[in-house]
């Protein structure tokens, strides 16, 4: 059975990016939110993105000048939760 599971992306951005990655290889869905932030320029948050777009991971932001991420607010974000089976927060 394949679990919904979203990933809270906060003050450690690599890591979350990462454990998201490894997360689909149970075949499970995986959304991705930023929150209150933009991502830091990092070469390993950038692989991690190419990757994600690869993937084609959906990603959400309450941020509103990500490129890689569809806008939302964080009222959609916060009722979006109850969908998920597991919410990881980093």
């Amino acid at each position: 059975m394949n679990r919904k599971i979203a990933v809270l992306v906060r003050e450690r951005q690599e890591e979350a990016l990462r454990m998201s990655i490894g997360l689909t290889l149970m075949d499970d869905v995986v959304d991705i939110y930023v929150l209150n932030r933009k991502l830091e320029n990092t070469d390993s948050i950038v692989a991690n993105l190419e990757t994600i777009k690869d993937l084609e991971l959906s990603m959400y932001s309450d941020y509103a000048d990500q490129n890689y991420a569809e806008h939302v607010s964080i009222d959609q974000i916060a009722n979006a939760m109850t969908d998920y089976d597991h919410v990881l927060p980093y």
